[in-house]
């Protein structure tokens, strides 16, 4: 399938591992131009080396815990440089844990990482869409925005917003050819997977292994996804062929989400 999106220009979030990573090398291999945004400029650096080098693929080292400073760096970025196409908003979770026993600091660290961010980006990015008539904003959450998951209080809230932020948004913008979604990844093989099951298999005083194994089975396809499963996805949403899908939310879980 052609997707359409050769020579566009994409800002791929947290893309120095995980699932960010796997959506910077599928985008690329789509004949896109990425721009990385992550803190971690050694990372940023050795994921840079494994983009297809057809396209002038560059990055940007941004703190999410910092908002204002992002805000700085993403509008700099813009005047010096061609505007964003496409937009990928993936922000590490919250820590795990009951909501009752999440402390304050713990809500405002997650607003300003996922709600605030967000929208600093989407501000920024979102004019240059315009004159384009192309634009496309695809949101990493988590499955937890259709059913929350136990142990994940902040995050469980956090994400519920950020998906009702979207849906808002996706409606403002629909006009100028301009669609913004939502990936709701399932059990992932990410770092964040392996930190829940380290923590799940504390509390419940089994083995890493074990825990990972009745995670599995939670899931119909009695295993976890790759990322670039997860990848694949978002990729589609951001191309031309999904120009009428808009305000979703897809869950990529193996068929563990029990709501339509």
């Amino acid at each position: 399938m052609n997707l359409n999106i050769n020579n566009k220009h994409a800002l791929v979030c947290g893309s120095t591992q995980g699932i960010g990573k796997a959506t910077a090398i599928a985008l690329a291999n789509e004949g896109v131009r990425i721009t990385l945004i992550a803190r971690n400029e050694k990372k940023l650096k050795a994921v840079l080396k494994e983009l297809p080098q057809q396209r002038a693929h560059d990055y940007i080292v941004a703190d999410f815990e910092n908002p204002e400073a992002l805000q700085h760096k993403i509008t700099s970025y813009i005047n010096n440089n061609q505007g964003f196409h496409i937009l990928v908003n993936n922000t590490g979770g919250p820590k795990s844990g009951d909501i009752l026993n999440a402390s304050l600091s713990e809500f405002e660290k997650a607003f300003n990482m996922h709600i605030k961010c967000n929208q600093v980006l989407a501000q920024a990015t979102i004019p240059f869409m315009k004159t384009e008539g192309f634009g496309r904003i695809v949101n990493i959450i988590s499955t937890s925005v259709k059913e929350p998951i136990p142990m994940l209080g902040v995050s469980n809230t956090i994400r519920g917003a950020v998906g009702n932020w979207s849906k808002t948004l996706s409606i403002e913008v629909a006009a100028y050819g301009i669609t913004v979604n939502n990936v709701l990844p399932g059990f992932t093989e990410t770092e964040r997977l392996f930190d829940i099951i380290k923590t799940k298999a504390n509390i419940e005083n089994k083995s890493p292994e074990a825990m990972a194994e009745i995670m599995k089975n939670y899931t119909p396809a009695k295993r976890f996804a790759k990322p670039e499963e997860v990848a694949n996805a978002v990729v589609f949403l951001a191309s031309k062929n999904a120009a009428y899908i808009n305000g979703i939310n897809i869950p990529v879980d193996g068929g563990r989400t029990k709501s339509l």
